[in-house]
């Protein structure tokens, strides 16, 4: 790994999506309108607007990274692009790193935008710290960049990138106890959600939104969906393929 080369490549990443405003567009308007929309959903409940729009401040940049980054790669892979760039001196690592780079500081951006419209213009309720929140919103985002750039190696086209959504995405959001708590559910599916990194972001978000300080459970929380983050992209890095057969 050569950080010269992680550098470059996400300095190149980060130019071309400085010509596509509508995916920018994307990324950081995308989670605030949703949010938006939540809150007049729930207008005239605004205790389960806090309960429930502190997790999914989490779980749509999650979402959004996860489909404009596995689309951002597979069409480098499907024009040629990185056959290119892998004949050169650039190692897998370096790519795959400096892609998380690129799209991890849109994240930050995302991130910071949502949490700070969901705290000071809707009035978010939390009784921590809004930076704590910032930091789980901001490592779901990573989150989702590595899962996006893991199952880019295993699609041939956008299509089947979008179908990745119900496989790897959905069941999460379904098990990660939003709607249920994952105590109440079938011990088959509590085992199967104790495994889940967005288990572990959601349960971020609500010590976040109980407890002033942060608590031994945030802190394993946060590990745990950053420690995810780190094995998928080690993953991606592994299966990286140059091209789409």
């Amino acid at each position: 790994m050569n950080a010269a080369r992680t550098l470059a490549t996400a300095r190149r990443v980060l130019r071309q999506l400085a010509h596509d405003p509508r995916t920018v567009a994307l990324l950081l308007l995308v989670p605030v309108l949703l949010l938006v929309l939540l809150y007049y959903v729930f207008d005239a409940d605004r205790r389960s607007f806090d309960s429930i729009g502190a997790s999914l401040l989490g779980i749509f940049p999650l979402v959004t990274m996860f489909l404009v980054t596995s689309i951002a790669t597979l069409r480098e892979r499907t024009s040629g692009t990185l056959e290119r760039l892998l004949s050169m001196p650039l190692g897998k690592a370096d790519l795959i790193l400096g892609y998380a780079l690129a799209f991890g500081a849109l994240a930050v951006v995302q991130a910071s935008v949502a949490t700070g419209v969901a705290v000071w213009l809707l009035d978010l309720n939390i009784v921590g710290s809004p930076w704590l929140l910032l930091l789980i919103a901001l490592l779901d985002a990573l989150l989702g960049t590595a899962l996006g750039l893991f199952v880019s190696a295993f699609a041939a086209s956008e299509f089947q990138v979008v179908q990745f959504m119900p496989a790897m995405v959905f069941p999460q959001i379904l098990l990660c106890g939003l709607f249920a708590p994952r105590s109440s559910m079938q011990p088959a599916l509590e085992a199967i959600s104790n495994v889940l990194p967005m288990s572990y972001a959601v349960d971020g978000m609500t010590e976040v939104l109980k407890h002033p300080d942060a608590t031994g459970d945030f802190v394993r929380d946060a590990v745990i969906v950053a420690g995810s983050a780190l094995l998928v992209l080690f993953l991606g890095a592994a299966t990286l393929r140059r091209r789409t057969a």
